[in-house]
Formats: structure tokens, C-alpha cells, sequence
């Protein structure tokens, strides 16, 4: 399973599935399913793994003119972010769920995606869903007045004939 994230508004951009043994044919597969309905991004960060240095994969990212950044050797908490979304997977969703093959699993991790994104609350975002706008305080309204020589002035500001 291949796991596609939007690192800035943290939520899930696609999915990738594939039964069997993993090559640089099923990850540019996977990635390329994955990214379909959104369209690709300009920068995609991986890890050190070896998949990611198959031939087929660099010429997938040439040709979708995606720049990948590769995170530090041998530290697995390097992607924050991705790690904990891939742990809520695990434990919110597939530590309960049967599915039977790989078009089974790829269709309720669909509909996870649909409640991770649409429904499903982020205290990054002030208690909103990732479809909501943040619950953000409008900025105090700076009292003015005008000098002597007709400038307004915000309260504390000094003015300069």
C-alpha cells in the first residue's frame, strides 16, 4: 500500500494498492493511481529505500517534472506527519476492517479517505475539518484619529507633517 499526503494541509491525496511484490513498475503504478485524481505535485519527499532507486521510478518523476527531496538516512521519524497517518490508519481503520483482495481494500481505503479529509476533525485547523475554514479570531479593529494637519493616524502612530 503506497500513501500519498499533502504535507501542508495534511490530508490524504490518494491511495496506490498492489497485491503481490513491489518493482519500479507496480510503485510508478501505484503512485501514478494515487495521484490521479488530484494531479502531481512539484515536490514529492521519500525515504532512503531502495525502490525508489529503480530506473522506471526516476523516469516517472522526469516525465511528471516532480522533484523528489530525500529525507535523512536511517531515521525513520523523518516524516512526522506521514507516520502518524499511517498509524492512524493502521489502528482506526484497518485493525478492524476484513477486506478480501487488493480492489476490496483499495475501495474502503476510499471511503477512508473521504472521511479522513472530509469529516474527521484536526486540531491543526482549530477543531475543524479539513473542508472548513479554520476558526480564526478577525484581528482587533486599531482605533484612529486625525492630527492637526487632517492625517488619519492609527492610535499610538506618530505623524509627520
Amino acid at each position: 500500500m503506497l500513501v500519498v499526503m499533502d504535507q501542508f494541509t495534511r490530508g490524504i491525496v490518494g491511495f496506490g494498492v498492489h497485491a503481490g511484490d513491489v518493482d519500479g513498475i507496480a510503485l510508478c503504478y501505484m503512485f501514478n493511481t494515487a495521484i490521479s485524481t488530484q494531479g502531481g505535485p512539484h515536490y514529492l519527499s521519500s525515504d532512503n529505500d531502495p525502490l525508489f532507486r529503480y530506473h522506471r521510478w526516476q523516469a516517472n518523476l522526469r516525465i511528471l517534472e516532480i522533484q523528489e527531496i530525500k529525507t535523512v538516512p536511517y531515521v525513520p521519524l523523518s516524516h512526522p506527519f506521514i507516520e502518524r497517518l499511517i498509524g492512524t490508519i493502521r489502528r482506526e481503520f484497518l485493525d478492524r476492517m476484513f477486506f478480501w483482495n487488493a480492489n476490496d481494500l483499495e475501495r474502503k481505503l476510499e471511503g477512508f479517505h473521504l472521511y479522513h479529509n472530509a469529516h474527521r476533525v484536526h486540531t491543526s485547523h482549530s477543531t475543524a475539518t479539513r473542508h472548513q475554514k479554520p476558526l480564526v479570531k478577525p484581528p482587533a479593529a486599531v482605533p484612529t484619529s486625525t492630527n492637526s494637519s487632517g492625517n488619519l493616524t492609527a492610535a499610538g502612530q506618530i505623524s509627520y507633517p
